[in-house]
């Protein structure tokens, strides 16, 4: 089976017409208070992503 490209990551703010996209900064590379923020941004956003798939699912269960 042949392996799938990479994704690259889209910079929303690079030049439309840069040759390549920007480096993506190794997560080990950020100050410790960046990666701090990351963390608890992404956790906020999956539990309100689950939440809302839970809410999602019960307003479901009273339609039948």
């Amino acid at each position: 089976m042949p392996r799938r490209p990479t994704p690259q990551q889209l910079d929303l703010f690079d030049g439309p017409c840069s040759p390549e996209p920007a480096a993506t900064p190794q997560w080990q590379s950020l100050p410790d208070e960046a990666q701090l923020t990351l963390t608890k941004l992404m956790v906020r956003l999956i539990l309100e992503h689950a939440e809302g798939a839970a809410c999602q699912r019960k307003e479901a269960g009273h339609d039948a």
